[in-house]
């Protein structure tokens, strides 16, 4: 008999808290190292961190797998160094929420029923009024965001290929090496900073763990499960756990609007079918 396997919106709800617990620690960090540092240390510790615990140099590596885990590390590394900028100019919810606009590229790309349309329409019309600048948000913040955007579309379609070509966790931690050379330029400068600093090292380290290695560990796994325009979708449960968690953590209370479109969001998520579970990933996958 086969196990029982929690359905991939409990793991993507497990997967964001996670996420965005990391993201309020990387944010109280901001005032002793800035953004690009942060992640660079959350990239290369996840990175190193996933390495040594799959002892991933033992693998043999061809190229080809080298390319895409590259290619996928670094879309993944300047997807969080992009949203640490936006982050530190907008409040966590609506960073995210403008974020993901790319997930929703890649989800309306495979959308192929009317049900599957008219839920995806639902979440963007939730994402949209998440989304919403407060006072206190910039233009180059939104800016941002959107750069964040279209490296979260890459990381989800270069991270299926990752997971279907058989690299999964070690293709991830790779990846994740690779994309911190990528980012580097960014933030190497503050790494003295880091390193006279236990406290400032240690708190880039759980902002790692929690950030990069739990939940893109979980979303190697749903990869290999679920198609990419429904992984895709389902991302949009993160931009409510992202508000959920900077109303928690940081105190940045959601306006009645801002309720309005996490209410949207779960109801999209319930009429997409949710109880479908896990699925066999479809041909889009292997194109």
């Amino acid at each position: 008999m086969s196990a029982v396997r929690p359905p991939p919106e409990a793991l993507f709800i497990a997967g964001g808290i996670s996420q965005y617990l990391g993201a309020a620690i990387a944010i109280g960090l901001f005032d002793d190292i800035a953004p690009g540092g942060v992640a660079l240390l959350r990239v290369l510790g996840a990175g190193l961190v996933l390495i040594g615990f799959r002892r991933s140099w033992r693998r043999s590596w061809s190229r080809q797998h080298l390319l895409w885990a590259g290619g996928f590390g670094a879309a993944l590394a300047l997807m969080n160094l992009f949203i640490y900028l936006a982050m530190d100019r907008l409040p966590l919810g609506n960073a995210v929420a403008i974020e993901f606009l790319g997930p929703i590229a890649v989800a309306a790309i495979g959308t192929r029923t009317v049900r599957s349309a008219g839920s995806l329409v639902l979440a963007a019309s939730g994402v949209v009024i998440l989304a919403g600048v407060q006072d206190e948000g910039t233009l180059l913040g939104v800016l941002f965001a959107l750069l964040a955007g279209t490296m979260w579309a890459a990381y989800i379609v270069l991270g299926h290929r990752v997971a279907h070509n058989g690299l999964a966790v070690d293709g991830l931690g790779v990846g994740m090496l690779i994309g911190a050379f990528v980012i580097g330029p960014f933030g190497v400068n503050q790494l003295d900073i880091a390193f006279t600093s236990p406290r400032i090292l240690l708190l880039a380290l759980v902002a790692a763990l929690l950030s990069n290695v739990i939940p893109y560990g979980i979303d190697q796994f749903v990869m290999k499960e679920i198609s990419r325009s429904r992984f895709a979708f389902l991302q949009a449960l993160l931009p409510v756990t992202a508000t959920v968690v900077g109303f928690v953590s940081l105190s940045q209370s959601p306006r009645w609007s801002e309720c309005l479109g996490i209410g949207s969001v779960i109801l999209a998520i319930a009429i997409s079918g949710g109880n479908r579970g896990f699925q066999s990933s479809t041909s889009e996958e292997k194109t």
